[in-house]
């Protein structure tokens, strides 16, 4: 039974997906405008790990992760400029050529720690007229209305916005969603915008698009879309009006999805999300990370010190992923010699598989099942090395563990050169100049004897092939 802590009711909750077998997973992905630091892969990893784990149990998943590059401003709330807009202004580039940069630097970083592949990756600029429908059943239904600067969500129409965040919203921030906007015909400063018209703060805006919403100040409604209703749009098309699964961090809890749920709800009439999960934050040194005090590294930083990709990933799993966790250079260097550690005792296996052990992997599913646990996931892996399974099993056991873990131990155990040891190399030798002269008999027996000794030989086109039983 699996069993995850759901945001919205703050407690653990058996999981039962909408259509049996199947689960609909929608991940928040980044605003292409800047690299990625650790801080988001990290984010991005537990959302790898969650996907493995269902695809483990059994289930099949549509995993949808999108690319905001466009209407995220610099503040998560309704202040500042768009993100990418500002990376343009720093950079030179189109808003199309920033976005596509940083795309490709993020899918890099992601192959690299190993992560699967979404199912798909929508960009909010390709899905302008899906946000555009939307606004327009949130105005048709009144639960929006429209200034000369913006169309907002009215959130004194919502049923319970404040239920996710556990927030009471008299107390909330006067200036909250408001900012330098500052639209006097705005109802309410929780109000949050919908679409922006290329008006007022936003007259600038270098990406913009015709709607059908009407304001004095710009002809054809021309304007953008807010960083909200483009998850609601996106994850409605290719998930459905009601997900099974939604996952961001932490710090989208009060307004970016707290926003997504009175959108979608007021919208299409229906529950959003049944599960919500968020990651905790990495923090370096304890102190949370900055680009100011040069703690905001990227994957690019942690390769430079010499630490492997998967080494990071190996870090990153040795927190659940509710918890914060603390990153450090020894805590790297930590991780590098622990996953060094187990590649070594997996290639000592040698290359035979075996049978996956029930009992350990029930032991795994089982730290999986609580709420993906994965220290507890690697613990078990640990019992594997230690046990008394035959060689086989072990290494099919860990094989079979790392369809969750990612840690790439098939690749390693295939690409690894094998240390001969100075006699087991002069027995080879024998061997090899016993093959030569046609004297099988001896060529046998020098097998044999490495097979004493732990190892097995093959003779292949390219000469004889040494493994460790």
């Amino acid at each position: 039974m699996l069993k995850l802590y759901n945001t919205l009711t703050r407690k653990k909750e058996e999981f039962l997906p909408i259509h049996k077998d199947h689960v609909g997973f929608y991940h928040c992905g980044p605003t292409v405008y800047w690299t990625q630091h650790i801080g988001n892969l990290r984010g991005m990893t537990c959302g790898d790990v969650v996907v493995r784990t269902l695809r483990y149990l059994g289930y099949k998943v549509i995993h949808v992760r999108n690319y905001t590059d466009v209407g995220h401003l610099t503040s998560d709330s309704d202040e500042g400029e768009d993100k990418v807009s500002k990376g343009v202004r720093r950079e030179g580039l189109t808003p199309k050529e920033l976005s596509q940069k940083y795309i490709d630097i993020f899918e890099h970083d992601v192959a690299a720690i190993n992560m699967l592949d979404p199912n798909f990756k929508p960009r909010a600029t390709l899905h302008i007229p899906e946000m555009i429908e939307m606004v327009k059943v949130l105005l048709e239904k009144g639960f929006a209305y429209s200034t000369d600067l913006a169309v907002y969500f009215d959130v004194s129409k919502a049923k319970d916005y404040t239920a996710l965040s556990r927030q009471v919203l008299e107390d909330m921030d006067e200036g909250a969603g408001k900012g330098d906007v500052s639209d006097p015909a705005k109802k309410h400063h929780a109000d949050f915008a919908l679409w922006f018209f290329k008006a007022g703060v936003h007259k600038n805006a270098l990406q913009f698009w015709p709607s059908p919403f009407h304001s004095h100040l710009v002809e054809h409604g021309e304007g953008f879309p807010g960083w909200h209703i483009e998850c609601s749009a996106m994850s409605k098309k290719y998930l459905g009006p009601t997900v099974d699964i939604h996952m961001g961090g932490i710090e989208h809890i009060p307004i970016h999805h707290t926003n997504e749920i009175a959108q979608s709800e007021s919208a299409n009439g229906v529950k959003f999300v049944n599960y919500w999960i968020h990651n905790g934050h990495l923090v370096v040194n304890n102190e949370k990370m900055a680009k100011s005090s040069g703690t905001s590294f990227s994957l690019v930083e942690i390769l430079e010190k010499g630490f492997s990709p998967l080494a990071l990933r190996y870090f990153y799993l040795q927190a659940q992923y509710r918890s914060a966790q603390n990153f450090t250079w020894e805590a790297m260097q930590s991780a590098e010699a622990g996953l060094k550690r187990i590649y070594n005792q997996i290639e000592a296996l040698g290359k035979r598989m075996g049978h996956v052990d029930a009992g350990l992997k029930a032991k795994f599913i089982e730290a999986l099942s609580d709420d993906f646990n994965t220290p507890v996931a690697l613990s078990v892996l640990q019992d594997v090395l230690k046990s008394d399974l035959s060689n086989e099993d072990k290494l099919a056991t860990l094989i079979d563990f790392d369809k969750v873990l990612g840690l790439d131990f098939e690749k390693v155990l295939h690409t690894k050169p094998i240390e001969i040891p100075g006699d087991i190399q002069k027995i080879l030798d024998q061997r090899s100049d016993a093959r030569k002269n046609k004297d099988f008999k001896k060529s046998d027996e020098l097998r044999d004897l490495l097979k004493e000794k732990g190892f097995v030989v093959s003779d292949t086109k390219e000469g004889q092939k040494l493994e460790r039983q």
